[in-house]
């Protein structure tokens, strides 16, 4: 039970970071996404959160 409690103490800033990252390219997709699917990550709300996760981590 400790090492799981250190573990997650250790890269508490990191999975924050990534769960802001991906709040993040949610929200971007919602306002500025790419309707005409022509943009990679901006067309699809999953690559854009999940670029947005990967940003923030």
């Amino acid at each position: 039970m400790f090492q799981m409690k250190y573990n997650l103490s250790k890269y508490r800033k990191m999975l924050l970071g990534a769960l802001i990252g991906l709040v993040v390219g949610y929200v971007y997709y919602a306002l500025f996404g790419c309707s005409s699917g022509s943009c990679v990550i901006s067309a699809n709300p999953l690559n854009s959160a999940m670029f947005g996760a990967l940003m923030g981590a």
